[in-house]
């Protein structure tokens, strides 16, 4: 099954990098349906985007360094520490 892009005409919206835009971290619980996409107990960036959370999806940065959605409760939302979240941010 093939991950949902951007609600813009099925593709990215920008074309430029997204990693910078990166809001915070997600931790993968479920992947049925993305196992190429998503690894399970993995934690990824996750791209802010208020039209895809309305439908209870998440804009993530996924294994092929672009970002999709998916669905929301194939996450957990972390908070993590500011150092933790700079470290993982530069070895991105």
């Amino acid at each position: 099954m093939k991950p949902m892009e951007s609600a813009k005409k099925n593709s990215k919206s920008n074309g430029s990098s997204r990693r910078s835009k990166a809001e915070g971290f997600v931790l993968c619980v479920r992947n049925e349906g993305y196992p190429a996409s998503l690894e399970l107990r993995k934690l990824y960036p996750v791209v802010r985007d208020a039209a895809a959370a309305r439908h209870s999806l998440l804009r993530v940065i996924d294994e092929s360094g672009g970002d999709y959605l998916y669905p929301a409760d194939y996450f957990i939302r972390l908070r993590l520490p500011a150092n933790v979240k700079l470290a993982l941010s530069e070895a991105s």
